[in-house]
């Protein structure tokens, strides 16, 4: 940390507790870094002349004489080219044994695009996972999360989107990654050799949980500098959601700061529309576009850091484990990319709404025919059919680990509609039958 001539130095801590530390120092900016005791702190209070400092790794044994200096400057990264291909820690420091970034010094934390600058988001992002790309179409510039229990393999469906989605840069942000998770992260992208195009800026369960606030601020300058200066495609990966909010809850709670629903902070509606709200597709060709995971407890999509996420953003992808399958899908009925009508049709393939809107068709009739099944009643014909064509829809389309274009993802969808239906159960335009249903 630099340290610049004639700072001011204070000795006199007014008060201490597990997270914070206050005094009295005038002409302190908010988010401003000091050093307390030779540990990095943030002011996230100012009250007159009282400044609350939030100490990153914790104040156990600082004592109310120790010396707290103002640095005069939020949290800040050196943004350039040389990011690519690099493992940051929540301060933006190397971690993968690398030199330090050269480049110019970024504020991170700076307001989101304004609405008049922004552009209709319009084009397609391809992940390659058809449970995506086919139902949940995404779009440039949009913010979506994946909802996900917390045993389930979210962060090797990240690592899959990383690897696969056609974007010009891809940002992660772990916050409180086991370091087994870490190292996953790191040898995926590292033997893919795809590591070029990926920056990761990562807070582990062995660093303070607190850190955990500047790793979405961290991957959003740098996605920024992308996509404002280079103008390129961005796509960030924040993982997980959940834990950024706990960390956020222990900072509010530790200032005293009455609790609202399920204990989070009442200010957590903003905290998270700041973060989410910088997607942004630019007149000029850059975008940032935000994939997050949240994971639920007890799958428990009413607790109040999903129900905020759920104002926020435009749809969620909802992961389970399919019992049928053995296999974790994207389920079709509680997913929804709301952005998805702005492409799909145009940029993919002309018959993809109505293949789209057949498919959920079916496998809802399909939901009914085991209600149905479950309840002691006779099945028909058609019942039967639905039922298997569920099953392969689940595995050949809606596994996460399916990996095809968007053209094989429709011509997948119509062979199962050949398989079990006819064309008439299907009712899809017959414009689009004539041309795909005798396709071999």
């Amino acid at each position: 940390m630099e340290t610049q001539a004639f700072q001011k130095v204070y000795t006199k801590i007014t008060n201490i507790t597990k997270a914070t530390v206050s005094l009295n120092a005038p002409g302190v900016g908010y988010e401003e870094l000091a050093v307390v005791n030779g540990r990095l702190a943030q002011v996230v209070k100012i009250f007159g002349d009282n400044v609350t400092l939030q100490v990153f790794s914790g104040t156990e044994g600082i004592p109310t004489d120790a010396d707290v200096m103002f640095l005069n400057h939020p949290p800040q990264l050196k943004v350039s080219d040389q990011l690519a291909g690099r493992f940051f820690n929540a301060y933006g420091h190397p971690i993968d044994g690398g030199p330090e970034v050269e480049g110019e010094i970024r504020n991170i934390g700076s307001p989101s695009v304004n609405p008049v600058r922004r552009m209709q988001p319009s084009e397609f992002i391809a992940t390659g996972i058809a449970g995506i790309d086919l139902n949940n179409t995404l779009v440039t510039g949009q913010k979506i999360p994946f909802f996900a229990d917390p045993d389930q393999p979210y962060n090797q469906v990240m690592a899959n989107v990383a690897l696969r989605a056609k974007a010009d840069k891809i940002i992660l942000g772990g916050m409180g990654l086991s370091n087994d998770d870490y190292l996953f992260f790191k040898n995926v992208f590292d033997n893919a050799g795809a590591l070029d195009r990926i920056i990761s800026f990562v807070n582990t369960t062995d660093n303070p949980p607190v850190e955990r606030l500047l790793v979405p601020d961290m991957a959003l300058t740098a996605a920024e500098y992308f996509a404002v200066d280079k103008k390129q495609k961005v796509l960030v990966l924040l993982t997980d959601m959940t834990l950024f909010a706990d960390a956020l809850s222990i900072v509010s709670n530790r200032m005293d700061q009455i609790p609202s629903k399920d204990s989070m902070p009442g200010s957590l509606y903003s905290d998270l529309a700041r973060i989410y709200e910088k997607a942004v597709q630019f007149p000029d060709g850059g975008s940032i576009t935000i994939v997050a995971v949240t994971t639920l407890s007890g799958g428990d999509i009413t607790h109040a850091i999903p129900d905020n996420t759920g104002y926020i953003t435009e749809g969620q992808l909802f992961l389970r484990r399919d019992t049928e399958i053995g296999k974790v899908i994207v389920d079709p009925f509680r997913s929804l990319s709301r952005l998805k009508q702005l492409v799909i049709g145009k940029q993919t393939r002309k018959d993809h709404p109505q293949v789209m809107n057949a498919a959920i068709r079916l496998y809802a009739d399909a939901a009914n025919a085991r209600t149905k099944m479950e309840n002691g009643f006779d099945l028909t014909d058609y019942d039967e059919r639905t039922l298997d064509f569920a099953k392969s829809y689940s595995e050949q389309i809606l596994a996460i680990d399916i990996n095809v274009d968007a053209v094989e993802m429709l011509e997948t969808s119509w062979g199962l509609f050949r398989k079990h239906f006819s064309k008439a159960e299907v009712g899809i335009k017959q414009e689009f039958v004539d041309e795909h249903w005798d396709k071999k």
